[in-house]
């Protein structure tokens, strides 16, 4: 009897459908994280654009001037157009919001898509008097609808 050597037509068929299978496997995970790879972008820009306003509102002096710590409205809101070329004070920031994420000279960032909203709330923390400190909620929404919340606090010091 005759040894065979090499493979049969029908084991090198058998071989290219077992590794075109497996290959369209792994390529259809391939392409799903793919897809979704943008999704980590948007939420990580809407919490930076959140800890960018944050930071902006705990920065502003917590009193005016005159030693008030309440804003006269409305000539002292904060707007997108006036948010640095007038005087602020934390509790200015209060109802402030924005459509489309833009720099403090009302300039577009490439963030159209997004909003931003803060809130500002007189908190009493610990044994620090009532009056004496603030909680400050930015809230921004990404184009997927997604809401991102943050807060802060800001006292008088």
């Amino acid at each position: 009897m005759m040894r065979q050597r090499g493979i049969s037509l029908i084991e090198l068929i058998m071989f290219i459908v077992i590794v075109s299978v497996a290959l369209a496997g792994i390529l259809l995970v391939m392409n799903v994280t793919t897809k979704s790879s943008a999704d980590p972008v948007i939420h990580k820009q809407a919490i930076a654009a959140a800890e960018s306003l944050l930071e902006e509102v705990q920065l502003q002096d917590f009193m005016d001037l005159s030693g008030s710590a309440a804003c006269i409205l409305p000539a002292s809101a904060v707007t997108a157009a006036n948010r640095a070329t007038d005087y602020h004070i934390v509790d200015c920031y209060d109802s402030f919001g924005m459509t489309g994420i833009t720099d403090l000279n009302n300039n577009p960032v490439g963030l159209s898509a997004y909003n931003a909203s803060v809130a500002i709330t007189p908190e009493a923390l610990g044994g620090i008097a009532a009056g004496s400190a603030v909680r400050i909620t930015v809230t921004v929404t990404d184009p997927q609808s997604n809401t991102i919340a943050i807060d802060g606090y800001r006292t008088r010091y």
